[in-house]
């Protein structure tokens, strides 16, 4: 079968055919060098560049990134932007293949054969080995990445055996990210660090045994106390129907009445809905697919639901068949959470902390709440919980923070209709639910609104 080109996302790839007898490569649009080849069983992201010497092409490789079954399409790009960067400077992306024959600026090639493995090999390493392969979220990798190409870019080509025999040096640079950068991104920071030479440690055993970033004098953290109670929520309300966005507007109230992370929420499909059951499902939260889970639906959580898709197959039609909050972005969804303070107080991880505050507020237990909110349960205990026998217990929990939520508005009913921009009396409608006959298809809508 002949190659083919078209702009790779993971339902083209699930889409591409199987060839009948060998493979076949699918090259994407927008990223040179970068493509699937298709087999009969497999299917691997892959990239392929020329590596130079003295500007002279030496020779062409290819660099396998992985399964895609393993890998979304949108991790897999970020690697290949990567590995494409390094092999563009004469470097092989993959850590202990044939040492590159062409040195990046500034780097000492003898230096690095004399002192071992460097901070980029390591990173590399972990990148792949620990964090691609077991699941990590996008974002965490990026942040990793952010670290270590950022924070420590004058540190890349540095041998770990290095840092780890001069930890004076990681004390200083923790010292002067603190300065320039502030507490909390000096110790996530160095806790990166950490984490890379701890893992490098494990394959070569010459490295000093005492990670060097021990050697740092941690800044203090205080947990951010941005939450909101009952008797804040009216105020809020009513700047959250000034916002012009009404895809917004419903994507700032499900996170409040869910406690999910915008960031899980951000990429949630239609498909994840299930309104028989009445749960949404999270496939990809904080510590990857391992850790999904479902989020229990209170009827105001289903009219929200019902809403954003409603304004979303109107604002953004071809978007909104594939996510629940579509925007006018590259991936098609909402990317960008946050607001002016001025306009929307709180948002983001704020809503999160007025779950917990609210929940409290409505009764609800400490277990139950970290169960809603997909916590680690600590001790054995954990093991021995059933999420499923628990939803109509766990529902029931969450209709009562959802009640809380809409009882402090002191209304007489607690569904929300339409967002005016301008007076506040219109906020509520008791007539919410007539907006389920523009949404077709969904088993179980009518009656999941109506319990």
């Amino acid at each position: 079968m002949a190659d083919i080109r078209l702009l790779l996302t993971d339902k083209e790839i699930a889409r591409l055919p199987r060839p009948r007898k060998g493979s076949y490569l699918a090259r994407d649009t927008e990223l040179k060098g970068f493509f699937v080849v298709v087999g009969k069983r497999k299917r691997t992201f892959t990239v392929q560049g020329d590596l130079r010497e003295d500007g002279k092409r030496a020779t062409s490789i290819r660099v396998a990134i992985g399964d895609v079954k393993e890998l979304s399409t949108r991790t897999a790009r970020a690697t290949a932007k990567e590995y494409l960067a390094q092999i563009s400077r004469g470097q092989h992306p993959k850590a202990g293949s044939k040492p590159s024959r062409v040195a990046a600026s500034g780097d000492s090639p003898t230096a690095h054969q004399s002192g071992g493995i460097t901070l980029r090999q390591a990173w590399e390493r972990y990148r792949d080995a620990h964090m691609i392969r077991k699941g990590r979220s996008e974002r965490t990798i990026e942040s990793y990445r952010d670290h270590v190409e950022r924070i420590f870019i004058k540190w890349l080509d540095t041998p770990l055996e290095d840092l780890g025999r001069h930890p004076g040096k990681v004390v200083e640079r923790h010292d002067e990210i603190t300065k320039e950068n502030g507490p909390y991104i000096a110790n996530g920071s160095m806790r990166t660090l950490r984490a890379i030479y701890s893992h490098a440690r494990k394959a070569n055993k010459t490295l000093p045994s005492d990670n060097p970033v021990g050697a740092i004098d941690w800044n203090g953290e205080k947990r951010r106390d941005t939450g909101m109670g009952p008797g804040d929520l009216r105020a809020w309300f009513s700047e959250l129907s000034a916002l012009d966005n009404p895809i917004r507007r419903e994507f700032h109230l499900f996170t409040l009445l869910s406690g999910c992370r915008p960031t899980a929420l951000q990429e949630t499909t239609p498909g994840n809905i299930d309104f028989k059951r009445r749960i949404l499902h999270i496939p990809k939260p904080k510590g990857g697919a391992k850790r999904a889970f479902d989020i229990p639906l209170s009827r105001e959580m289903i009219r929200c639901l019902i809403r954003v898709m409603r304004f979303g197959h109107q604002m953004h039609p071809s978007h909104a068949r594939q996510w629940i909050f579509p925007a006018d972005s590259v991936s098609g969804h909402i990317v960008e959470q946050k607001e002016d303070r001025a306009t929307l107080s709180k948002w983001g991880n704020d809503l999160r902390q007025s779950f917990r505050t609210i929940a409290a507020a409505a009764g609800v237990s400490e277990f139950d709440a970290k169960l809603l909110m997909n916590h680690a349960i600590p001790g054995v205990n954990a093991g021995y919980i059933t999420r499923p026998k628990l939803e109509d217990h766990l529902r029931r929990q969450q209709q009562a923070i959802s009640s809380t939520v809409f009882a402090a508005l002191n209304a007489n009913s607690p569904s929300i209709r339409r967002w005016p921009k301008s007076t506040n009396s219109q906020l509520l409608n008791p007539r919410a639910h007539v907006i389920a006959d523009d949404i077709r298809g969904q088993q179980g809508l009518k009656s999941a609104i109506a319990e």
